[in-house]
């Protein structure tokens, strides 16, 4: 890997001429028409070109002249042309230059007569691009037959994206005077757009754009030698972090580990990607907007891409400049200490979760991604602190602004921007019931669950970090029945070291008092990459080398968690178990490394738990078919639903595609569920589940009538399920489900049927 050397040549300190231009053509409070005049006119004198054209796209996806200087005034707003056709629709279409010396003779070019461009040969027109949307073209045009140079297309560029800003700005604050005849580039319109409700609840609230445009007032730098500076500064910030990544203790974590970083230094490295940014301040761009602009390009142009490897790309890219930005801020951002407005709701393409946590959960009303999934890692927090959270909403970052009014509805995941009064109206209804089903729910906090029949269930939370045990008191919670050990590991830069594990699981333990808390070790694989551990390319990483599996080809990063546990444990109610075991074989193995852990501490005169409970989660076909057999080696068995429902009906609970297609309440997995709870029964082996199932109430009460006692759930589902719970006649219910649950049943579901005893029996779902 090459890595070029940081210019030190300090460059004029004053802006070129063209942009000289710009910022006069910026001055005064002209509207939004009269500003473009002016850029048109001010490009076409500082580039010495006869033509300077602006087309900007209509709402019908048409691009249309708006502004010129050189081509006939009356084709302003009448010559309009599709995107992809003639020369501008070709760079409409591909978010690229083109630089051409015979545009006449050039294959797309497209004759308007009206616009009177016969004389005009050399052609170079560039994109528009604002966030990665295309919302125009910028040409200039000679009678001279040459190639613009380099610097003049760098030039055009940079004009381009400052126009863009401006002209986004003019119209949302610009009244009457910011619009364009028939033009609306801002998004001003009611919107509704429909994803994936990931996280419940509802919310109104003010969108907050997560990685912000760089605003108007901050594009154009006073003297291009200090930006320069800036610049490098903010290079060498960000390269000295990569650079710690690589040689950091947690690159050291194993052989493949610093190759992931090597990867991502490249990117921080290159130097297309960095003389991009140097060009862009040259030009006469504030850093910050350097790399916007920078940005804007290279989504433009990898969102149109189909290639998977090269979208991933855009991600590394995405995170780069992001980094680089802080770095120009100077900006130290740690847990709550990102500054958004009381009522935020965040709006970003994906969100990690130590991103996530760098919102005041107070402030935070709810979160809307493009990308994300049910099982991201923000999706489990948000589930875990009651912030609702839609997914897949794609393309909803070009239709949103800061401050713009946001209903949020995490129940059918639908957003609804700038929402009428009619829509707001029917909201706010909702949000009364929902608020008064609330206080209902906190009403019973106190009280156990205990079916009508007598069965008490434990409700029990889902968590991982130190932000979900409030949480356990609020909610009435039992105890904690799954710690997902993993989330320290993917919300810090390097991995955590002993002394933070053992203080983190401490703390779970001090939380829960005389509730139980179930520790689950590493699940890593599959959607869960740590930066510090290199994702090992697979075909099916949901089935391939994860959780359980890396953690005994791997035992030294297993031993390192189960000390910390033991040590965490001391003198008190230690519980763990181990993820994704597929075979008996393994479950001994793995509890064969606890073993040596528990001998090490009395080797070493350690204080030693109270009581040691080892179990398993049970998540795969394979394994329920054993499951008296590992009963023999396991103090407690635990269903985790979500990833045994996607392995019964082999539909990746990540693919949009099919992760719809099949129902937990269908007779076969019903089945299945049943003969777990059985044999745990016969062995004497207690046994529960988590996962989404356990937290919803229909599912809930059909599992306590299978014959399970300890549900583990998000927050958000406790409320609800133990007010079905207290409605319920466990006895009766198995009895009506019983004909149903065997080989011989001809039934895709047995939700309708649950539902229709629900509405005979008032248990509230």
């Amino acid at each position: 890997m090459t890595q070029d050397k940081l210019k030190s040549s300090k460059p004029e300190s004053h802006p070129p001429p063209l942009m000289r231009a710009i910022r006069e053509a910026m001055a005064g409070t002209e509207s939004v028409q009269e500003r473009l005049d002016g850029f048109a006119t001010a490009i076409q004198s500082a580039m010495s070109v006869r033509v300077a054209s602006i087309y900007l796209l209509r709402p019908g996806a048409e691009l249309e002249l708006s502004a010129t200087e050189g081509l006939k005034k009356s084709a302003v707003h009448k010559t309009r042309m599709k995107p992809g056709e003639g020369l501008v629709g070709h760079v409409a279409l591909t978010a690229r230059p083109l630089n051409l010396a015979d545009a006449p003779g050039h294959p797309l070019f497209s004759y308007r007569p009206e616009t009177g461009e016969d004389p005009f040969n050399s052609f170079l027109g560039v994109p528009i691009l604002r966030g990665g949307r295309t919302l125009g073209v910028l040409v200039v045009q000679s009678k001279q037959s040459r190639t613009f140079t380099e610097a003049e297309v760098e030039d055009l560029l940079t004009v381009a994206m400052v126009l863009a800003e401006i002209i986004i700005d003019d119209e949302r604050v610009g009244g009457k005077k910011g619009k364009l005849k028939g033009i609306t580039l801002a998004p001003v319109r009611p919107e509704t757009m429909e994803g994936k409700a990931f996280a419940p609840g509802l919310n109104r609230g003010t969108a907050h754009l997560h990685l912000p445009p760089v605003s108007p007032a901050n594009l154009l730098a006073e003297d291009v030698s200090e930006e320069q500076a800036r610049l490098e500064e903010g290079i060498a910030v960000l390269r000295a972090s990569v650079d710690a990544m690589v040689s950091g203790e947690a690159a050291s974590l194993s052989r493949a580990s610093k190759e992931i970083y090597e990867t991502y230094r490249m990117f921080a490295y290159d130097r297309k990607w960095v003389g991009r940014l140097r060009e862009a301040v040259s030009s006469g761009l504030t850093s910050e907007a350097a790399v916007e602009r920078v940005r804007n390009e290279h989504r433009a142009r990898l969102m149109k891409a189909r290639d998977p490897y090269l979208r991933a790309r855009l991600h590394d890219l995405e995170d780069l400049a992001n980094r680089l930005i802080r770095a120009l801020s100077g900006e130290k951002v740690g847990p709550g200490n990102r500054t958004i407005a009381d009522d935020a709701i965040i709006f970003a393409r994906e969100l990690g979760p130590a991103e996530l946590l760098d919102y005041d959960r107070k402030q935070l009303k709810g979160i809307v991604l493009e990308e994300g999934s049910a099982t991201s890692h923000a999706a489990i927090i948000c589930r875990a602190l009651g912030i609702p959270l839609v997914g897949r909403c794609e393309g909803i970052l070009d239709l949103i602004e800061t401050g713009d009014d946001v209903l949020l509805d995490g129940e059918t995941g639908t957003v609804h921007v700038r929402p009428v009064e009619s829509i707001i109206d029917g909201f706010k209804l909702r949000m009364t019931v929902k608020g008064e089903l609330t206080k209902a729910y906190d009403a019973l906090k106190d009280q156990p669950a205990i079916t009508r029949d007598g069965r008490k269930i434990s409700l029990q939370l889902n968590a991982g970090l130190l932000v979900d045990l409030p949480q356990l008191d609020q909610a009435g919670a039992d105890g904690i029945g799954l710690f997902r050990t993993e989330f320290q590991f993917m919300v810090s830069d390097f991995m955590p070291k002993l002394k933070e594990q053992t203080a983190l699981y401490q703390g779970a333990i001090q939380a829960a008092g005389d509730r139980p808390v179930t520790f689950r070790t590493l699940d890593l694989g599959g959607d869960k990459i740590l930066p510090y551990i290199d994702p090992v390319p697979e075909e099916n990483p949901a089935i391939g080398w994860r959780a359980i599996r890396i953690a005994l080809d791997r035992p030294g990063l297993m031993r390192y968690q189960l000390r910390a546990l033991v040590a965490a444990g001391a003198d008190a109610h230690l519980r763990v178990m181990f993820p994704m075991v597929t075979t008996v074989d393994e479950m001994i193995e793995a509890r064969a490394l606890f073993d040596r852990e528990v001998d090490r501490a009395v080797n070493l005169g350690l204080t030693l738990p109270k009581k040691i409970e080892v179990g398993v989660m049970l998540e795969t076909p394979s394994l329920a078919w054993q499951v008296s057999a590992v009963c023999d080696h396991a103090d407690f068995v635990s269903v985790g639903a979500n990833d045994l429902m996607q392995f019964f009906f082999a539909a990746d609970r990540d693919n949009a595609r099919v992760s719809d297609r099949y129902d937990p309440l269908h007779p076969a997995a019903l089945s299945v569920l049943k003969f777990i709870a059985h044999q745990c029964d016969r062995n004497n082996t207690p046994v529960s589940v988590c996962g989404e199932i356990a937290g919803r109430p229909l599912e809930a009460i059909t599992l306590t009538a299978l014959g399970y006692r300890t549900l583990s759930m998000p927050v958000t589902g406790i409320g609800p399920v133990k007010a079905a719970l207290l409605k319920l006649d466990a006895a009766d219910l198995s009895a009506t489900l019983e004909p149903h649950i065997n080989v011989e049943s001809r039934l895709s579901s047995l939700r309708e049927i649950v539902q229709d005893y629900c509405t005979r029996n008032a248990i509230p779902v």
